[in-house]
């Protein structure tokens, strides 16, 4: 079992974005279950509520960032980006694995940069932060890492634009349309409007701060609406 020095201690805090007062708190959250002892000297508790935190901070992200999306969406949103795959990723970008106290036959096997231990470890530093400063300190925490993931307007959902293709060349014999209508806002905050033609007649409207994500809206729109229209001709 490896200790790490109070330099990679300092640039781990300043990467994550928070400053623990109590150092033994930071410890026990970068220290794996399989280093032995009681409960209150590893971060299993700790990664069980963190992943409540991150799950209520994400849910709270997306409802702000997406106020017009149905819980099926919101909840497929939600698990692309709380999943061990995504967590383990951001972990090895803070470089969580070169400070994880691991124990021996863990640290034998490469433990330390494993997908699950990085996730579970990144839980854990979440949950610390939770338990010694309370949510409020925790949400911009979790929103300085996520926030870049919101871009893409497909996110966690299905891929709207292939199943309008499918369904209009089904009814109409005509692929989709897709034309950029408008663009605002500055560089780093631009803002789109898409609008989708089938055959020449507009079938669907969509916003988004990205082409993809007006895109997807749009093609959403448009295949409620044709929907729609079938259920109303039968």
């Amino acid at each position: 079992m490896l200790t790490a020095d109070s330099s990679e201690l300092e640039q781990l805090q300043n990467a994550v974005g928070y400053r623990f007062r109590d150092p033994a708190l930071l410890n026990r959250c970068l220290t794996h279950v399989s280093c032995g002892g009681g409960m209150d000297a590893h971060n299993e508790s700790l990664e069980f509520l963190g992943d409540a935190v991150l799950g209520l901070a994400i849910s709270d992200l997306l409802m702000r960032r997406f106020p017009e999306r149905s819980e099926g969406d919101l909840s497929r949103m939600r698990a692309s980006l709380v999943n061990r795959r995504v967590l383990a990723e951001k972990a090895r970008l803070l470089r969580v694995g070169a400070v994880l106290r691991v124990g021996k036959g863990e640290e034998r096997t490469g433990g330390r940069h494993k997908e699950s231990i990085l996730a579970s470890s990144l839980e854990a530093l979440l949950g610390g932060i939770y338990w010694e400063a309370g949510y409020e300190a925790v949400k911009p925490v979790v929103e300085n890492h996520f926030v870049a993931d919101l871009d893409d307007g497909a996110l966690g959902l299905d891929d709207y634009k292939t199943r309008l293709q499918e369904v209009t060349q089904r009814l109409y014999r005509v692929p989709p349309s897709y034309r950029l209508v408008r663009e605002s806002g500055p560089s780093h905050d631009k803002y789109f409007e898409t609008e989708i033609r089938v055959d020449g007649h507009l079938v669907g409207q969509g916003e988004g701060r990205s082409k993809k994500q007006s895109e997807q809206e749009a093609a959403r729109r448009a295949l409620e609406m044709l929907q729609a229209q079938i259920q109303g001709q039968q």
